[in-house]
């Protein structure tokens, strides 16, 4: 019967067969039919004739504040459907490795926050292989790892490359160019320094770069906090190898750091990625924006 009474509503406010039927596309005949099955229904006549305009009966006055009353119902119930649905569309969950959270994971959501402005955000952290599996298992709408994921099911877009640098206080003997130009890699045998714990990709990735140059620091602390590093380095008055990521300007002036290239460290490139299954249910707007996102985070990484 709804869609009966839209059509009346139509009809009344047109006054006109011949207008209503343009606004709904429908021909005469079919609105003429629709009008006598309410009538039928009803038992009453809803509309005089009087030529080819429509007045409405008696009956057909209150049965038009009835179908208004319907049509509204119905537009108010159109409506919260909609805002249910948005709402389901806007929470998404984020998981980050424990590597990129202090780093890659501010800009990102500021930039995600900017385009979806009625996104709802959780955030899930761990380590690369558990962010993956999650992003697998549906647990998490997105991942962001600091790795190049090439698995079925799942889509991986490349964020940015990374690669470490030495980093040490100022006044450290590390920290001026020497003669023959930048400190090399056997400057790190046996000298003082801080390095993340064992388990984190950047451990493994010094463990394999040490074994590959045969050198041999004096460990003073592992740590697998990044901030807790930083603070440390002064007070140890030890080196450290981050990130090149990590490393924005006001970071290491607050902290009383500098960053020394070092031509080797150029070979430890890490390449971090956004990833989300092939069968997400994420939109197709939000899917576009994610191969849209590497540029702003590039720069607003200064890399």
């Amino acid at each position: 019967m709804l869609e009966e009474l839209l059509v009346f509503t139509t009809v009344v406010e047109q006054s006109s067969l011949n207008k209503a039927s343009k606004l709904l596309n429908l021909s005469q005949p079919a609105l003429s039919r629709k009008i006598a099955k309410l009538e039928d229904e009803w038992g009453v006549a809803l509309f005089h004739r009087k030529g080819k305009r429509l007045e409405l009966t008696r009956v057909g006055q209150e049965a038009y504040l009835y179908a208004l009353e319907q049509r509204q119902r119905h537009q108010n119930f159109l409506q919260a459907v909609s805002r249910f649905k948005k709402a389901e569309r806007t929470v998404v969950t984020l998981g980050a490795s424990l590597t990129t959270i202090q780093t890659t994971l501010p800009p990102l959501v500021k930039a995600m926050m900017d385009k979806f402005p009625d996104i709802e955000l959780k955030l899930v952290t761990g380590k690369t292989h558990e962010i993956v599996s999650h992003v697998r298992d549906k647990k998490v709408d997105i991942g962001v790892v600091a790795s190049s994921i090439s698995e079925a099911g799942l889509k991986c877009i490349p964020l940015f490359q990374d690669h470490l640098e030495l980093v040490v206080p100022k006044g450290h003997e590390l920290a001026s160019p020497t003669q023959d130009g930048h400190p090399s890699m056997d400057d790190l045998n046996g000298r003082s320094m801080i390095i993340f714990s064992k388990g984190t990709w950047y451990r493994r990735l010094v463990d394999d770069l040490f074994g590959r140059y045969g050198i041999v620091p004096d460990v003073r602390m592992e740590i697998d906090s990044f901030e807790a590093i930083v603070r440390l380095l002064p007070i140890c008055k030890a080196a450290s190898l981050l990130p090149r990521s990590y490393l924005r300007r006001p970071l290491l002036r607050d902290n009383g750091l500098v960053s020394v290239p070092i031509p080797e460290l150029e070979q430890t490139r890490r390449e971090t990625c956004l990833i989300y299954g092939e069968k997400s249910e994420l939109t197709s707007e939000t899917k576009e924006w994610f191969t849209q996102i590497r540029e702003s985070l590039v720069e607003e990484l200064s890399l």
